[in-house]
């Protein structure tokens, strides 16, 4: 998801469930170090993947986004509730997210 889409596609999922025009928008990037978990609670809010990483899963009440999965018929790059992202790498991982945070 390129952020031009992410912004452009926000409007409208905020509409969709609800929260109309009341929320606040931040960019939020990540470092997540080699072979590490992050977990974030994002209870209320959403999270909005705006890069295709490999060796990085993602998980959330709302799927999984992750590019070894065999068994997932659909990534998902938005994500809400307790929020699991694991680097599988030696290598450090940058993840950038637009976060949604609903007023009401």
């Amino acid at each position: 998801m390129t952020i031009a889409f992410a912004l452009e596609h926000i409007p409208r999922r905020m509409n969709d469930i609800g929260v109309g025009t009341l929320y606040q928008l931040h960019h939020r990037h990540f470092v997540v170090a080699p072979n590490a978990i992050l977990e974030l609670d994002a209870t209320n809010h959403y999270f909005f993947q705006l890069d295709e990483i490999a060796d990085v899963r993602i998980e959330s009440e709302f799927g999984v986004y992750d590019l070894t999965e065999t068994l997932v018929n659909e990534m998902q790059y938005e994500h809400s509730g307790q929020i699991l992202i694991t680097n599988y790498c030696s290598e450090s991982k940058h993840l950038r997210f637009i976060q949604v945070i609903p007023q009401k």
